[in-house]
């Protein structure tokens, strides 16, 4: 789709995996690539799968309650985010809405969710004129971007909008801080997602901490979740989430990150690559070609797969996760050998 409020492709566009199987070297996945978390990963491995889990998750509420310091009754499980996106979408459309604010930039399923609801969608910069449920990410994606505004989106919201912060890509922030602080969180619902700064994406997992007077609302997610919406293996990774071990590893992987990025960003810039700016563990970029798409299909096929960020209404750039040295060195073979191939953008 060429826009994030036109009707959704029926097809869906991801990174990780394809039908041509697992990528060599995989750019299009914003997972750490440092990962998987060790600690985490001995978590999901010795994981009994053998039994069903608290179908109420009594101690893994509390756990992620305490890890959070808030009241286990406002922590919502989710079988993974897009679970609570269309979650979330059909609670509010249930409850009346007829608008949803959505990035102008951002992941695909807050506009099929809302699409498959007939909701009406509400670009941004004025994301809550006639939006009953509004979606940020912090930091953004496919940009990885700080929103230097939300704080103060947040403070303006009426009193009848439910705003839902994807905090995706929260724990890989590898510099600054966001712009809003715990009052604005206790206003808002926050989704999180552990898969992707633990290396575990395989793993489908994730939970939302409601407002503090979520209501009506929360009760109404409550009703239409499933039965057992986390496995042992989800119930396994959350929890060693919470633990010490896991932050000290996530902490040190930042640091290898950031160094990663900073490399992998000079050498985009060698090849005439345009970076745009990040925070993330993640950036976009616009190479000098004609034709992106193209030159993500001649790359995949050597191995490489990077993010063609079309989807994500933003055609002509690529984006791009950090990872290793010998990835990139990978990279930049395959790039040079293609530089004859595509024919430059026209400016």
């Amino acid at each position: 789709m060429n826009s994030v409020f036109d009707r959704p492709d029926t097809v869906r566009a991801h990174g990780g995996p394809d039908a041509l199987g697992v990528p060599l070297y995989d750019f299009s996945t914003n997972s750490n690539a440092c990962g998987p978390c060790p600690a985490a990963l001995v978590a999901v491995r010795q994981a009994d799968a053998t039994r069903y889990p608290d179908p109420r998750y009594t101690a893994l509420r509390e756990r992620l309650a305490a890890f959070h310091a808030v009241a286990a009754t406002r922590i919502v499980l989710a079988a993974s985010a897009s679970e609570f996106i269309f979650r979330m979408t059909a609670a509010v459309a249930r409850r009346g809405a007829v608008g949803v604010a959505l990035p102008a930039h951002g992941y695909g399923d807050y506009a099929q969710a809302a699409w498959a609801w007939g909701l009406r969608a509400v670009p941004e910069p004025r994301p809550t004129a006639g939006a009953s449920l509004i979606w940020c990410c912090d930091p953004s994606s496919p940009l990885g971007q700080s929103d230097a505004a939300l704080g103060a989106r947040i403070a303006a919201l009426a009193p009848d909008a439910n705003c839902v912060v994807d905090l995706a890509y929260a724990p890989l922030r590898l510099e600054g801080a966001p712009a809003w602080g715990p009052a604005h969180r206790d206003r808002v619902w926050q989704l999180w997602t552990p898969n992707k700064a633990l290396g575990l994406t395989g793993v489908r997992a994730a939970y939302a901490i409601a407002p503090a007077d979520a209501g009506p609302l929360a009760q109404a997610m409550d009703a239409l979740a499933p039965s057992w919406p986390l496995g042992a293996h989800g119930v396994a990774m959350l929890q060693s989430w919470t633990e010490p071990a896991t932050q000290r590893w996530l902490a040190v992987s930042l640091a290898t990150l950031r160094d990663w990025k900073t490399r992998q960003i000079a050498l985009c810039e060698e090849w005439g690559w345009r970076c745009e700016p990040g925070v993330a563990n993640f950036f976009c970029a616009r190479p000098p070609v004609a034709d992106v798409a193209s030159l993500c299909a001649a790359l995949r096929a050597e191995g490489l797969k990077l993010r063609d960020t079309a989807s994500f209404g933003l055609p002509g750039h690529v984006r791009l996760a950090a990872l290793a040295p010998a990835a990139q060195a990978a990279l930049q073979v395959a790039v040079q050998e293609m530089r004859q191939a595509f024919s430059p953008r026209v400016p």
